[in-house]
């Protein structure tokens, strides 16, 4: 093999690890920085935490809601929903909980989210210094209710999607995109 080829070859390891590095540090935030784990053993935990503290902020039981992000081009939408249609209950706490924070997120106040996923979820603090930039709203959903986020500042549109895929993340299987 030809010193040049020889060269190549030893970017290629190189560029993957740099890769990975950046790909460690950006997830950090999700996975806490808890050293002498696996990556997927602290995602883990991250999420076992992140519901642990859910359950003391959110009235609904997470085993039997949905959440769900959906991004659009001036902002998102994020959903919560029953898992069974007929539980009226489940229904009801959800709506409560998402007329409640429409109103707190309309005033910049994200202490729910924050008090869930910390201070440093990804998002959160643009959120709150340009929420006077974004026009939330609530609308009911047949078993559940849904939060609509619009906005013309890519800043905040950015700031969204960030925090969308951070929830995404942090709730697991509580949680999807769309």
């Amino acid at each position: 093999m030809n010193l040049e080829k020889r060269r190549k070859n030893r970017r290629v390891p190189l560029l993957l690890a740099g890769l990975a590095v950046i790909a460690a540090a950006s997830a950090g935030y999700a996975l806490g920085g808890q050293s002498g784990q696996s990556e997927a053993q602290a995602l883990s935990a991250r999420q076992a935490e992140v519901a642990a503290k859910s359950r003391q902020v959110m009235p609904f039981d997470l085993e039997r809601t949905m959440h769900r992000f959906a991004k659009t081009g001036t902002g998102g939408m994020q959903t919560v929903t029953a898992k069974d249609p007929a539980d009226a209950q489940q229904i009801k706490l959800i709506r409560e909980h998402l007329t409640e924070e429409v109103a707190r997120f309309s005033k910049g106040d994200f202490g729910d989210p924050a008090s869930i996923h910390g201070g440093e979820m990804p998002g959160l603090r643009e959120l709150e210094a340009g929420h006077d930039r974004i026009d939330v709203r609530y609308a009911e959903a047949s078993t559940g209710a849904q939060i609509t986020y619009t906005t013309s500042d890519p800043t905040l549109i950015k700031a969204l999607h960030a925090w969308f895929d951070a929830q995404v993340t942090d709730h697991g299987q509580h949680a999807q995109h769309g």
